[in-house]
């Protein structure tokens, strides 16, 4: 009945007070702090000017792909930004992308239809799309919102020659892209749009010299547009300076190697001065970036012939006059021949050629007549006709033989000048 009372354990009550704060504690200053597991992890966001500064340096770095994308990046983040689409519209333009640059412009619009530039950019890419009724349109609204738009007067400028060369502009319409194109240097003597208008006026009315002048000023505002380097190498070639053309196509295609355009100009001038084995190196990697067009495989189709490649020639010239599928699935369409194209005409007499090379007479013949009915007036084109008329002669008493060497090819050069309508004499700029 006489328990023993214990003495109390003063270290174990001391650990349990500890344990008892300590949790007090954490429920109240730590925990709080922590995120809760069923709730998303919040993730930092970039502001649109952001993606925005680095499209801008990536154009200026010549890639306009990746700034094509980081725009987009910045209209995902702000997609109600109308100067955004105004800006992706542009590199799309630069970039070949000209339906894409008018569904952006036309956002733009949508978003604010008192945007000057909006409208702007949308003209131009009506215009590299060859609609020039529409861009007459969009451009003039453009100048009507706001008429000291330096970009804008450029663009008029080259939409008013573009209509002009096509044969659907107004009368005065050079004189009037001249005009346009010198107010645009008046507002923006700095602006590479405007730089860029100004020499494609003065390569579209034959003043080559100073076309290269205005380029170049281009050029050292930006050096990494492959569009300007294209430009540059076509007037060293008209100027018959080629070495600088080659020069000038090579930097076009370092910055844009998928485009073919740079590769055709190389492949012709080559020819021009007799190169024929480099002239169609050019000439299939030109068709390679674009297999369906008709006019890259009519070219390589005649660097065939000028390197005596009948069979591969005819084989390639056949897309362009009577069009077909390629052995890799491509559609190609047919060329139709008419007086206004000599080099149109060059592809089909060189068919022509070939055919009777290959003792295909009926159809050279054949060839032969269509250049006769259609292009009476073309006097290299009337020659070749003849020529083949004369070789199929030849080849009914005779068996034609190969050419072993370029010195022996015809007569009758299948090399065509470059003869275009920005080759006519206009008024001065």
């Amino acid at each position: 009945m006489n328990r023993r009372r214990k003495r109390p354990n003063w270290f174990r009550i001391s650990l349990l007070s500890l344990l008892v704060l300590g949790g007090a504690y954490v429920d109240r200053f730590i925990i709080p702090t922590q995120p809760s597991p069923f709730v998303p992890t919040p993730t930092v966001t970039r502001s649109p000017e952001s993606f925005v500064t680095e499209a801008e340096q990536l154009f200026n770095q010549g890639k306009l792909l990746a700034s094509i994308d980081m725009y987009n990046q910045a209209l995902a983040a702000s997609p109600d930004t109308p100067s955004i689409y105004v800006e992706l519209a542009r590199v799309q333009v630069f970039a070949g992308k000209y339906e894409d640059a008018q569904k952006s412009a036309e956002n733009a619009i949508l978003l604010n239809n008192n945007n000057s530039m909006a409208y702007a950019v949308h003209a131009w890419a009506l215009d590299f799309q060859g609609n020039y009724l529409k861009a007459d349109e969009s451009i003039r609204q453009a100048l009507e919102l706001d008429n000291q738009n330096a970009r804008a007067h450029a663009y008029y400028a080259e939409i008013l020659m573009d209509s002009s060369l096509s044969g659907v502009g107004q009368l005065d319409a050079v004189e009037k892209a001249i005009a346009e194109s010198k107010i645009a240097l008046d507002l923006a003597p700095d602006s590479l749009d405007v730089l860029r208008a100004r020499a494609y006026i003065y390569e579209s009315t034959g003043n080559y010299e100073e076309a290269i002048r205005m380029y170049d000023q281009a050029v050292a505002i930006n050096g990494n547009i492959a569009d300007l380097h294209l430009a540059l190498g076509r007037n060293y070639r008209f100027l018959g300076i080629y070495n600088e053309a080659i020069s000038e196509f090579t930097d076009a295609i370092a910055l844009n190697p998928e485009d073919p355009m740079p590769y055709l100009l190389t492949s012709r001038t080559y020819a021009t001065v007799g190169e024929y084995s480099k002239a169609l190196q050019y000439a299939e990697t030109a068709v390679q970036n674009n297999p369906a067009d008709a006019n890259l495989r009519g070219n390589l189709g005649v660097m065939n012939y000028r390197n005596l490649y009948w069979a591969e020639a005819v084989t390639e010239l056949d897309y362009v006059v009577n069009g077909g599928l390629t052995e890799d699935g491509h559609k190609v369409d047919a060329i139709n021949l008419t007086p206004d194209n000599p080099r149109i005409a060059e592809y089909y007499f060189t068919y022509g050629l070939g055919l009777a090379r290959l003792n295909r007479c009926g159809e050279a013949l054949q060839t032969a007549q269509t250049l006769l009915s259609r292009v009476p007036s073309d006097e290299l084109a009337m020659e070749n006709a003849n020529e083949i008329i004369n070789r199929c002669q030849q080849n009914l008493v005779e068996t034609p033989i190969p050419l072993q060497t370029p010195a022996e090819a015809d007569s009758v050069s299948t090399e065509s000048p470059d003869v275009s309508s920005e080759e006519t004499p206009t008024p001065t700029p």
